[in-house]
């Protein structure tokens, strides 16, 4: 058996391949097979039975295995028979067979982290939605909600490839001098894998983790909004700080630079920075939140967006307006919706004088109660307001939620308690007056 192990068997380029050797090769080549079957036929096939979002094909995860079981076979192989060549060497930088080897290897696990983190993600979100989805008529889009998230997660993972195939490869060269340091491409790269990090951990922050506790303690949407926004403002500031870090660039000096920059900056856009610092302050204080409906002026809307320099509404005829923060913040601004969803709307009318006051009363609310979208507590109420000139002036007070379509309303309850008035006699009259000529 040792003669076997010691014998040289034949010459691959001059390298001499024995027993051992071709013993150690079949043995990695029987691993590799024996551990591709069991993963791919057998855990694999009972896992793709059983799963409810697809992610990637079963097809292109077996054939990303088999490529994984491959390269590390070759790798071993090359190592075992010393076979391992020099393809390429200049100064500092030597490129073997293994090398490449391994950049692919690196490639096909960065396609299955892909598709492992991508269904952890739709696994999750589908979790977290699944109760509010059963509670409620809404039906589930965890298939589509996360998808920008899931590339996210790929991008990153291809990123993360792509910068050890550098540092395998020394291919890391220097760019450019930026202060006391030089900028290398895999700095590049860095800034790129943070930035990307940041928005996925954002993602996972905001509608995984937050979610599930805004659910359980029934926080309300515009609350949600105001948290999910301050919590991206912090994690991205911080991730630009972590990106500046990467090149090599002192905080201090960065410090000193926005100090000058911003007082430069501030002389010239006092107006912009009013707006972004009006926009941290609703984040804050939530006076007005998104899903409010708000009167700005002459502009009713529903809020859709708080951002850093401007909030979205959306008015009743389904216009988009960008209203500067601080004339939320500065302005008088009337919140119907800020402490409860219900609000008083009064419609004016005037009877002519010896109509029965009382029949009108009842007519009005007559016609208040049989309006669907008026509701029924707090009860609607009549109010004899004044004696006109040429008329009892009356006011109907009802109580609705319907806000963004309450002049709709009020124009059907006009049409109503018309017909009522003329199917029992009560005159709206008009302005009349007496004209004496002199000779």
């Amino acid at each position: 058996m040792e003669t076997f192990f010691n014998t040289e068997f034949f010459k691959i380029l001059n390298q001499a391949i024995t027993g051992a050797q071709l013993t150690a090769v079949a043995a990695v080549v029987l691993v590799s097979l024996v551990l591709y079957w069991v993963l791919a036929s057998k855990l694999l096939t009972r896992y793709f039975k059983r799963e409810t979002i697809k992610v990637k094909p079963e097809r292109v995860v077996r054939m990303s295995i088999r490529y994984v079981f491959i390269f590390a076979a070759l790798i071993g192989i090359l190592m075992i028979l010393n076979l391992d060549y020099v393809l390429y060497e200049r100064n500092d930088t030597t490129i073997r067979i293994s090398a490449i080897l391994q950049a692919f290897l690196l490639f096909q696990l960065a396609r299955l982290a892909d598709w492992a983190i991508s269904k952890i993600l739709l696994y999750n979100y589908d979790k977290t939605r699944k109760d509010e989805s059963m509670t409620s008529n809404s039906n589930l889009t965890a298939a589509n909600q996360p998808k920008g998230r899931s590339y996210t997660a790929r991008y990153l993972v291809y990123t993360i490839a792509v910068v050890l195939i550098l540092q395998n490869f020394r291919l890391d060269y220097d760019l450019f001098p930026l202060g006391d340091t030089w900028v290398k491409i895999s700095s590049l790269f860095n800034i790129v894998m943070v930035m990307l990090l940041a928005n996925l951990f954002v993602w996972i922050l905001t509608e995984l983790v937050m979610h599930t506790y805004y659910r359980k303690r029934a926080v309300n949407v515009g609350s949600r909004y105001a948290i999910n926004q301050l919590l991206k403002y912090i994690i991205y500031i911080i991730a630009v700080f972590v990106a500046i870090e990467t090149l090599g660039v002192k905080m201090t000096v960065v410090w000193g630079g926005l100090a000058a920059l911003l007082v430069g900056v501030g002389l010239g856009l006092q107006q912009t920075f009013n707006d972004l610092f009006s926009g941290i302050i609703l984040l804050f204080e939530r006076t007005v939140e998104v899903g409010d409906v708000v009167e700005v002026g002459t502009l009713v809307g529903t809020v859709k967006r708080i951002g850093l320099r401007t909030s979205t509404i959306e008015s009743r005829d389904n216009r988009t307006v960008f209203v500067p923060n601080s004339k939320l913040i500065m302005d008088n601004v009337v919140n119907w919706t800020h402490n409860d969803d219900k609000v008083r709307f009064t419609i004016t009318i005037g009877v002519a004088y010896g109509s029965n006051t009382e029949t009108v009363k009842d007519l009005l609310i007559q016609a208040a109660k049989e309006n669907i979208y008026v509701l029924g507590k707090p009860v609607p109420s009549v109010r004899f307001i004044d004696f006109g000139d040429s008329a009892l002036t009356f006011e109907l007070m009802i109580w609705s939620r319907n806000f963004i379509v309450i002049e709709d309303i009020k124009s059907d309850l006009r049409f109503e308690i018309d017909r009522l008035f003329r199917e029992n006699d009560i005159t709206i009259p008009f302005p009349q007056r007496d004209v004496w000529m002199r000779k």
